[in-house]
């Protein structure tokens, strides 16, 4: 075999192993899947999670990560926090809005039309992305108009910049439209990508699918017989998402204000104060999150007040009732958002409400009939204290008598023999005043 033949057989050999991948070398020749649920509001910890999974799907190279987005919406802030990530990442990212039912309404369209790949289940539906007040407050009208007018052209930006239905993509924002999947799939252009049942048959029909990214660059996804791995929130996220919920929030600020009206009435129990301050932290947490409606807060307390008072003022009933009626608004309003999933259920505030006032006023009724109670100990619980003559006192004069198990110099204005009943009248300094007791004695007839 002459030189030439020999060289040419080592670089084939040479390249026939590199195809193959040294054994210390090998890997998984099927590509890597990330799917990730957001089955929640957009608020700093959903879009903590959802970040963390770019990321990690950056990492590891993988193929593709799916969002799987069911949300009724969200802050504007969190939002963009998520969208700013998506555009940067290097991994294609997909928004699939399932199972059917689902909704990718308000925040949760905007991060639907900004993916490289947006997807729909049956029965599903998107928009109604006008925006609201971050506190939950209304807003006057140019107010509102220049927000809507924000969120438009954030929205027109990213359909454009997907080559989807710029139109109405600002018809959602501006008008609140909502569209179904297949509005949204007929769309001209388009405003999603494909409508697919379930996870699998989305990857089956991405395989080989050629996508455009945000800077203008072309990528085809491989997808078959893809290694799938489904990431799922930490503890403290899910702890933390759990408790960003309207109807959570509004139990812990109850129970926050309860435990703390229970400790000022019964100082040192200690247990109330420390759960409801706790309560109240976690509430104040939350309400950084969902819009909370600030003239809600004052109702609430102004409600508070008003039972408080019902107790030391006679008004027949006037500002209990009132009080009530102020805690019931209050906590009507107390989250002002333009979907039911975002307020407080009407069916929670009713019995927290009437438990709470009647919880309330039973303390306060407690602390009225204490401070009402005549004194046992010093110099005022001795007037009235009963006891027994020790020595004969003259009238005018001093003696000894018992009372309240201890002997005492006492003085009358009237003869007391040894042994009479006394009630004690007075006290100076260490000198009872005292009287004979009547003796009642009852006749037959």
């Amino acid at each position: 075999m002459s030189r030439t033949c020999r060289v040419s057989a080592v670089l084939l050999f040479l390249a026939l192993l590199a195809s193959a991948g040294l054994p210390g070398a090998a890997r998984d020749p099927k590509p890597l899947v990330l799917v990730a649920h957001v089955d929640a509001l957009i608020h700093p910890v959903s879009a903590e999670f959802m970040v963390e999974a770019i990321n990690r799907a950056d990492a590891e190279r993988a193929a593709l990560i799916v969002f799987v987005l069911e949300t009724p919406g969200g802050l504007v802030d969190s939002t963009r926090t998520i969208v700013t990530r998506m555009l940067a990442a290097t991994t294609p990212v997909a928004v699939f809005v399932a199972p059917s039912g689902a909704r990718a309404a308000s925040a949760g369209f905007l991060i639907t039309i900004a993916a490289d790949v947006a997807a729909m289940a049956p029965g599903t539906h998107i928009g109604a992305a006008h925006p609201v007040s971050g506190q939950g407050e209304k807003m006057d009208e140019t107010m509102a108009e220049k927000a809507a007018s924000d969120v438009a052209a954030y929205a027109r930006t990213l359909a454009a910049g997907r080559g989807r239905n710029v139109a109405w993509a600002e018809q959602a924002v501006n008008e609140s439209r909502a569209f179904t999947e297949t509005e949204a799939l007929d769309a001209t252009p388009p405003l999603i990508d494909l409508v697919a049942a379930d996870v699998p048959d989305l990857l089956k029909q991405l395989d080989g699918w050629v996508i455009k990214r945000f800077d203008g660059r072309t990528e085809t996804l491989w997808t078959a017989d893809a290694r799938i791995e489904t990431l799922a929130m930490g503890f403290r996220q899910r702890v933390l998402s759990t408790l960003a919920h309207p109807n959570i929030a509004y139990i812990l600020l109850s129970l926050g204000i309860l435990g703390l009206t229970i400790e000022l009435w019964m100082p040192g129990a200690i247990l109330p104060g420390v759960v409801g301050g706790i309560c109240l932290l976690l509430a104040f947490f939350t309400f950084q999150v969902l819009p909370v409606n600030y003239a809600g807060v004052l109702l609430i307390l102004f409600g508070l007040v008003l039972l408080v008072l019902e107790i030391k003022v006679a008004s027949f009933g006037l500002l209990g009732a009132g009080g009530v009626v102020s805690l019931l608004l209050g906590s009507m309003i107390l989250i002002d958002a333009p979907t039911s999933e975002l307020r407080v259920s009407l069916g929670l505030i009713v019995p927290v409400v009437v438990a709470f006032s009647a919880i309330l006023l039973f303390l306060v009724r407690l602390a009225v009939i204490s401070q009402r109670r005549p004194s046992v100990t010093g110099a005022s619980g001795m007037v009235g204290a009963a006891g027994v003559a020790l020595t004969p006192i003259r009238a005018g004069g001093s003696g000894r008598v018992s009372a309240r198990g201890e002997i005492w110099t006492a003085r009358s204005a009237d003869a007391i023999a040894e042994g009479d009943a006394i009630t004690v009248s007075g006290l100076d300094g260490l000198v009872l005043t005292v009287r004979r007791t009547p003796i009642h004695t009852e006749h037959t007839p």
